[in-house]
């Protein structure tokens, strides 16, 4: 089987859950004998670091990268919102990532091609004129639910209105064009049932992020250590570490004094980089995420808004970390509460879960194990790279 895959940022190094995501489906599909071409967008945000890419990696893809300017502009963003046209999607209409991407099929002939999010199928037509593969998009959230979230918690009017406007031309897009493809590969089955609702006729299903078993590290962790990691140029998540850090940390540390928590993540905000506060460690970019999840004791993921899934949280699991979260970054794991994660919704059961962990070690590392043991068993990476490409198949019979 022959597959295009175009996303809509590098998909290597994966440097966050997006990335880690699609690199996912990647390598799923070359080891279960695929052959894989990458056609990625790069953008300012994020650009194509091809120093970092394996040899093996960018032979076995060809992975080629087009430049888009997503940077904001006023006139083009005013004319989209006079049309009542979503600005996030129409950001992505590039004449240069077109002519390659119709050069590539007209020089190359796939049974599928996969498209990484929304924001690049205003290039179903194309593909459609130039190639008879079926078109499957896969869907890492319900988009406009997690602009509509953060509309809803933000306290500037203005920016309320705008975000709130934001979120309604991205949802009349997204369910629009729901029947544009040949299959939609959600990320969650919730996902899929919210797309099944709002009058998706396609085939359509869920196959979350996937991870490789690994075993569980039992060497030096710091004790009384919690973290969050995470790409804090994404909203939802600079919106969790504001509410962590004003609600949640003064009672952990008061009660807790000899507790620290180490901020991680790229594009760490310069507020919090600057900030002095006690037991806070902010660390910004890490050099290796693995080595920096397995060295300390709990995940905090205190998200307020968003959808898909949280890959972050599933990598922390399936490396024995207990992880405090919030129904909403929950969402789409298969979790049994207090068992293999632990959810809390207001910031004194949220300031609870972390002090009973921390009380408590056994607890601590019980929780993780079976978070552990859960991944193994459910979101086993080349189990569900089998089921994407089961999928396919039933789509390449039609």
């Amino acid at each position: 089987m022959k597959v295009l895959q175009l996303c809509n940022k590098p998909p290597y190094p994966p440097v966050d859950g997006g990335t880690l995501a699609m690199n996912s489906i990647t390598q799923g599909l070359l080891r279960a004998g695929c052959e894989v071409k990458v056609l990625t967008v790069e953008t300012d945000k994020h650009p194509a670091r091809t120093e970092l890419m394996p040899d093996d990696y960018r032979r076995q893809t060809g992975i080629e990268t087009v430049y888009i300017d997503l940077g904001v502009k006023v006139l083009p963003a005013a004319v989209a919102a006079l049309c009542g046209e979503s600005y996030h999607v129409k950001r992505y209409i590039n004449d240069s990532f077109a002519q390659r991407l119709t050069a590539i099929l007209q020089e190359q002939t796939f049974d599928i091609v996969h498209i990484e999010s929304i924001f690049l199928t205003p290039y179903v037509p194309l593909i459609r004129h130039h190639s008879q593969a079926k078109i499957i998009l896969r869907a890492h959230n319900v988009e406009h639910l997690i602009w509509r979230r953060v509309a809803q918690s933000t306290r500037n009017p203005f920016k309320r209105s705008y975000l709130k406007h934001l979120s309604l031309t991205l949802r009349a897009y997204e369910l629009e064009h729901l029947n544009d493809y040949d299959g939609i590969v959600c990320i969650t089955r919730a996902d899929a049932d919210y797309f099944r609702s709002n009058g998706c006729r396609r085939p359509i299903t869920g196959i979350p992020f996937g991870v490789e078993p690994c075993d569980v590290y039992d060497g030096n962790v710091e004790p009384n250590s919690l973290f969050h990691i995470g790409a804090m140029d994404w909203i939802p998540n600079q919106e969790s570490i504001a509410w962590l850090l004003d609600e949640v940390w003064p009672v952990v540390h008061r009660e807790v004094p000899q507790a620290r928590l180490y901020l991680a993540g790229r594009k760490m905000p310069q507020r919090w980089m600057n900030a002095r506060i006690d037991g806070v460690t902010v660390v910004g970019e890490v050099e290796n995420a693995s080595e920096f999840i397995v060295s300390k004791q709990i995940n905090i993921v205190p998200l307020l808004s968003g959808s898909g899934i949280r890959v972050k949280i599933i990598e922390a699991m399936s490396a024995g970390k207990v992880v405090v979260t919030t129904t909403v970054g929950a969402q789409g794991i298969d979790y049994t509460d207090g068992l293999n994660l632990l959810i809390a919704d207001d910031p004194d059961a949220f300031a609870r879960q972390i002090k009973r962990c921390l009380d408590d070690p056994d607890y601590c590392r019980s929780v993780g194990n079976a978070a552990a043991q859960l991944i193994r068993e459910q979101y086993n990476g080349q189990k569900l790279a089998d089921e994407l490409i089961d999928f396919y198949n039933k789509r390449l019979e039609k």
